[in-house]
């Protein structure tokens, strides 16, 4: 096993860049047969009357009844509400577990949940390498009627997970999981980051089949980012003739890098310096617009102002001049980007505040077309609003900010999925 190395300058340099853009945050191929050690499927799941609620519980039945009253969590929707957790991973067996603890492959506090994608009953999930003892990075849940607390497996399997083998998953950020059913997931290669910085593996992006768990395809991205990249967040975007694209935010870098996959080319679409008075976390997300095409919203934590481009542009590597500003960010406060819903809503919260809005972006970016659509909790924020199971909107929120300043104690961080519900209909 080779390790690339760097200097203990470098390091420290890249961890304190690391911290503090989380700070600002918060503030191989594997068959169905190597994942069988999962709990089976579960078609009964939620009972029918739950589902046909909608993502802002309208529904006929009073939240305060007892349908929706649950020991797992004082949501209104407690049965669809998930505690995910770094001591309920699942394993092959217990002495594999007991080998991990051992060997320090396996420290519970130091997982965490990030990123999330819901595709029918299933939520497969980025656990990135920021501190020793991860023992895997991406993982799978099955969302089950009654399950509060659920386990997390590794996805597609074990052998896919081996920090060290570049064959394998090193530190997974972000997800998707597209219409065709695949799952894309950017492995930046870098583990260890809020400790001891560690280059494991050069950058890439891995596609699995999540019909029949198989790795489809493996991009490897090392000569696309520069001594600068920090990647953070993606986008797989189709064009007219549904060829396939990725985009990456490279915040270090101050770029958002494209990958044409079926050419196999690959352009830098290098950010104005006018639009980048940071490098701190460059959030993107995509809408889809009423005519089919799309257009990627963008802008870094610190920046002032929020910025757009549609994909056709990215898609032929056209950056200069096709940049929009979208405007103001409202009351000057740093926003969160937090989401889509496939539409044309985007989801996002204010920096260090719980309260998660929606705007349809065919309306001017103000704070007049902000929707309240959620008032969140006292401890945890909000790291992503995606679409899927039972048609809701789902919200995925932990208290992110304790687990990169090491206040979350043994127990780690405290990490829940459930659907966004308005209070005001509580």
């Amino acid at each position: 096993m080779q390790l690339q190395h760097h200097n203990r300058s470098n390091k420290s340099n890249y961890k304190q860049k690391l911290i503090s853009s989380l700070l600002l945050l918060a503030a191989v191929t594997c068959t169905r047969a190597a994942y069988t050690n999962d709990l089976p499927d579960d078609p009964s799941d939620i009972t029918e009357d739950v589902a046909d609620t909608d993502s802002y519980n309208n529904n006929k039945y009073h939240p305060s009844s007892n349908k929706y009253v649950s020991k797992c969590n004082k949501y209104p929707l407690a049965a669809l509400t998930f505690q995910l957790s770094g001591n309920n991973l699942l394993w092959p067996c217990e002495s594999t577990k007991n080998i991990y603890v051992q060997s320090g492959r396996y420290v519970p506090r130091n997982v965490i949940v990030t990123r999330a994608q819901l595709l029918r009953d299933d939520a497969f999930v980025a656990l990135p390498r920021y501190k020793q003892g991860v023992p895997f990075t991406l993982g799978r849940v099955q969302l089950k009627k009654g399950k509060c607390v659920a386990k997390i497996a590794p996805y597609p399997c074990w052998a896919i997970q081996e920090e060290g083998n570049c064959q394998a998953l090193q530190s997974v950020v972000d997800i998707i999981v597209d219409s065709n059913g695949l799952l894309w997931a950017l492995d930046v290669g870098l583990v260890n980051t809020l400790e001891q910085p560690i280059r494991r593996c050069g950058p890439k992006i891995v596609a699995v089949n999540t019909a029949d768990n198989k790795v489809v395809k493996s991009i490897d991205l090392s000569d696309m980012v520069t001594a600068e990249s920090r990647l953070q967040f993606m986008v797989v975007d189709y064009s007219k003739d549904n060829k396939p694209f990725v985009y990456v935010a490279d915040a270090g870098a101050r770029s958002i890098l494209v990958y044409d996959i079926a050419a196999g080319k690959s352009y830098r679409i290098v950010l104005p310096k006018a639009i980048t008075p940071t490098t701190d976390v460059l959030y993107m997300a995509p809408i889809i617009n009423a005519d089919g095409t799309s257009t990627i919203y963008f802008t870094y934590l610190s920046s002032p102002r929020l910025y757009s481009i549609r994909g056709e542009y990215l898609r032929v590597g056209q950056g200069a001049g096709s940049i929009v500003d979208v405007g103001a960010k409202p009351y000057g406060k740093q926003i969160v980007l937090l989401g889509a819903d496939g539409g044309t809503n985007l989801f996002l919260r204010y920096k260090g505040e719980n309260d998660i809005y929606m705007w349809n972006t065919e309306t001017c970016f103000k704070a007049t077309n902000l929707q309240d659509v959620q008032h969140g909790g006292d401890c945890r924020l909000a790291t992503q609003v995606l679409p899927g199971h039972k048609r809701f909107m789902w919200a995925l929120e932990s208290n992110f900010h304790d687990f990169i300043s090491e206040r979350t104690g043994c127990n780690g961080a405290s990490i829940v999925l459930h659907p966004v519900v308005r209070d005001n209909e509580a």
